[in-house]
């Protein structure tokens, strides 16, 4: 389903509500225990509902709403807990601070631990809710791309869709094992109905010569069961548009890349607002790590360096200066590293904390930046990545930013390969770009600099 232009699965919205509900209602059994049953007012409702709108804010930050990939369950127990204490901790405040909450700020702690126990009771049961109301997904095709929508299910949590089978078209290749192929003399329709598929992929490159039956395809369709492409599929499903399988037209005709006046408008005025305050805010910081460098290697403090924005044009991006200074002597761009020996002491804290990118917010205010977009590249790595990536120039469609959609959901690259990866999130957020979308970046960017994922 789709919420503000962001695809959620019925899963995860049905998770969403659960959880936010029993968060609610421990601080309303907490207060219940409390005064022993002898009734409620109608004012325990908003700390209720406070509680629980932080509580699921800060799960969000902690990366615990994330079903794409699997966390380990210590790793999941300790970011519950930190999740835990900040949002009580805020509440609690918050609640002391209204009159009308005092009488309701005792009972937090006791609600934050029916929280937590609740929490880890419910998702052991909405992951099991969440399974049976996963798709059924009829895969159409038998190749390495039917293999390739079986492998970008890998890793996912709960709400996982269920591949019910494989229908092979006649005379391609054959790359999933045999037990799960279908009759490729049963009609499509009739499959479908006798598996109970809820959805239809048609995961097939090269549909010419009429090799996929279009009619039967219809029909599913009028009978109220989607059909998507394999693009659309990795779209939803992952986040990211996969390159090696696009096609030009897919770009054309669907739907999505609005560039409207009035989302430039919008996006503008959060940039504008966004980066004076976090400069503002952020001046003892940055006063702080200007000191540190010149302790550390002298000057200059800033480094300045050409990248290629908006409509390809070139601007200069500003950071606090993190590598030595003859990093790059002989003129050659080099990509970064993990564990670059060019890095100096003080710029492996910056880069980790990602406080040698908060110069950019300058770049921000001038209007070469927004504070949400693809990472800008250099133009010498634009000029060899357009060149071997197919759709490269894409992502140039729309303003860079300091964070964006590929930073927060992909590991930290330094090759081709790497770049090819990240487009895939960059397009997708040149195509589904939102306000909605932008917070959410701005949330997961919290989650990426505070447990350093990705981070170098």
């Amino acid at each position: 389903m789709a919420v503000l232009r962001q695809y959620l699965s019925v899963a995860a919205v049905i998770q969403l509500l659960v959880e936010a509900a029993w968060f609610a209602g421990a601080v309303v059994v907490a207060v219940a225990l409390q005064r022993h049953g002898r009734g409620l007012s109608d004012g325990v409702f908003a700390p209720a509902l406070v509680f629980a709108a932080l509580l699921v804010a800060a799960n969000g930050v902690a990366g615990l709403y994330r079903s794409d990939r699997d966390t380990p369950t210590d790793h999941f127990v300790w970011r519950a807990v930190g999740a835990l204490l900040a949002a009580g901790g805020v509440t609690y405040l918050v609640l002391r601070i209204t009159p009308l909450g005092r009488p309701y700020a005792d009972v937090m702690l006791e609600a934050a631990v029916l929280a937590f126990l609740g929490f880890l009771v419910l998702r052991k049961v909405v992951f099991a809710r969440a399974n049976a109301l996963a798709n059924r997904v009829l895969v159409i095709g038998a190749g390495e791309d039917a293999r390739g929508v079986e492998r970008a299910l890998d890793g996912f949590r709960h709400g996982k869709p269920e591949i019910v089978g494989f229908y092979p078209i006649a005379g391609r290749e054959v790359a999933v094992p045999e037990e799960r192929l279908l009759r490729a003399d049963e009609r499509l329709p009739a499959v479908a109905r006798r598996l109970h598929a809820t959805e239809i992929i048609v995961a097939v490159r090269d549909q010419r010569g009429g090799v996929v039956p279009m009619d039967e395809l219809l029909e599913c369709r009028l009978a109220g069961i989607p059909v998507q492409t394999m693009e659309s599929f990795y779209e939803k499903l992952r986040g990211r548009v996969p390159v090696d399988s696009l096609k030009s037209s897919w770009l054309v005709y669907g739907d999505g890349f609005r560039q409207s006046w009035l989302r430039n408008l919008e996006k503008r005025a959060v940039d504008l607002g966004a980066s004076l305050v976090l400069i503002v805010a952020g001046l003892p910081v940055m006063l702080l790590a200007a000191i540190a460098i010149v302790l550390d290697s002298g000057f200059p403090i800033l480094y300045r360096q050409e990248r290629v924005g908006r409509a390809g044009r070139t601007f200069t991006v500003w950071k606090f200066r993190t590598m030595q200074q003859d990093a790059e002597a002989d003129g050659r761009p080099r990509w970064a590293q993990a564990g670059d020996p060019r890095v100096t002491r003080v710029g492996r804290f910056l880069r980790r904390t990602r406080i040698d990118e908060m110069p950019q917010l300058f770049n921000v205010l001038k209007g070469d930046m927004s504070l949400v977009g693809p990472r800008p590249e250099r133009p010498g790595f634009v000029a060899e990545l357009a060149k071997d990536i197919p759709f490269y120039n894409a992502r140039h469609s729309v303003k860079p930013g300091i964070t964006g959609w590929a930073q927060v959901r992909y590991t930290y690259g330094a090759s081709v390969e790497d770049a090819k990866k990240k487009l895939e999130y960059d397009l997708y957020y040149v195509k589904n770009h939102s306000l909605v979308l932008d917070l959410l970046i701005l949330v997961e960017t919290v989650r990426v600099v505070v447990f350093q994922e990705g981070a170098h």
